[in-house]
């Protein structure tokens, strides 16, 4: 251990001693011990110099929290797609209420007799259909803009 770090020997023929240095501080600052009990807890954080070698952007970063554009764009992004897909079921209302006045039509064409009879359930489900696209246009909504 002792030829792992290199020493300079000093005599002194008047002392009539030798006396032996190191490089580092490190048997001195091994053999002394802390003035206060937050002396050590001291020593443990970071220096002054190296919090002021840390650029001002990376301190930046570490404090704030996580919101950056590539994340906004994404959950911007997210919601279009949400709003999108609840939108789908437009079409199926559409659907729907091409169906219902093509039974209606079809219905009167066979018995014209009852067609103030067709023409209520006709209406009846006409609003089913336009009630199911209006939850579908409120939920694409919600996705958007909630």
């Amino acid at each position: 251990m002792r030829a792992a770090r290199p020493m300079l020997q000093t005599g002194s023929k008047l002392q009539g001693a030798t006396t032996q240095r190191g490089f580092s501080g490190l048997a001195q600052s091994l053999s002394t011990k802390p003035s206060t009990p937050f002396q050590s807890v001291k020593r443990a954080q970071p220096s002054s110099l190296l919090r002021n070698a840390l650029p001002q952007a990376g301190r930046q970063l570490a404090r704030r929290p996580y919101s950056s554009e590539m994340a906004t764009a994404l959950v911007e992004v997210s919601r279009n797609l949400g709003m999108g897909g609840a939108a789908i079921g437009l079409s199926g209302a559409g659907v729907g209420i091409g169906l219902v006045f093509a039974a209606l039509i079809q219905g009167t064409a066979r018995n014209p007799s009852v067609r103030g009879q067709l023409f209520q359930y006709a209406i009846l489900g006409f609003a089913f259909c336009e009630a199911i696209g209006l939850f579908t246009l409120m939920v694409s909504m919600m996705a958007k803009f909630i």
